[in-house]
């Protein structure tokens, strides 16, 4: 059997979230490379694309999922049909950071794994922007403690949004030769700035 055989073709990425926290302006941003300052409320919305790697198909499937916590079976669906998970908080909100932690208890109990995929997004961390997450204490809780990632981005300013996806797929273990197409296919996007903390060593293989 080949290796390209061997290797994922498909794979699920969610953005799990409070409402308003900028899921769905981090999924424009990266997609279509726009941004929407007016909230759109979101039910759930399922995002497709197909990257040719060394002649075979990949397909990478985005679901962006509603805020409200009104749908408790809906969302444990999405946890139980997804890869890895993007969990979204806004730094401008300290409520939303503790949803993310609510969040990822139902991952680990619907997942029965004590380390799943998962990417925390401090969203909204444009300059000069009003702070009730320290990042110091988000990343403490999130590298140190879960042993996950942590990223905080701009959708506005399209700050660390591509990082957050190349991150998403190396934890859902996509083969590696998707990485230059995903580059290729994202070339328009600006290179990171050095805005995200450092990364804790036990995560810090690069994708791209």
């Amino acid at each position: 059997m080949s290796l390209v055989a061997k290797e994922k073709s498909h794979v699920r990425l969610v953005f799990l979230g409070a409402a308003g926290v900028g899921k769905t302006s981090l999924i424009r941003r990266f997609l279509m490379d726009t941004f929407e300052p007016k909230h759109r409320r979101t039910v759930e919305e399922l995002h497709s694309k197909e990257y040719e790697v060394c002649g075979a198909t990949v397909k990478v499937e985005i679901l962006d999922t509603s805020g409200s916590y009104s749908f408790p079976a809906m969302r444990k669906l999405s946890i139980q049909n997804s890869d890895a998970f993007a969990l979204v908080y806004a730094v401008d909100d300290a409520e939303s950071f503790e949803s993310v932690k609510s969040l990822r208890e139902e991952i680990l109990e619907v997942k029965e794994d004590k380390f799943p995929p998962i990417v925390v997004v401090g969203n909204k961390a444009e300059s000069g922007g009003e702070r009730r997450v320290p990042v110091e204490d988000a990343l403490s809780l999130v590298e140190l403690d879960w042993n996950s990632r942590f990223v905080e981005t701009s959708a506005k300013d399209n700050e660390n949004v591509l990082e957050v996806f190349r991150e998403l797929l190396q934890q859902a273990k996509l083969p590696s030769r998707l990485s230059p197409a995903l580059c290729k296919r994202r070339e328009t996007l600006p290179k990171e700035q050095a805005l995200r903390p450092p990364m804790n060593k036990t995560n810090s293989c690069s994708v791209c």
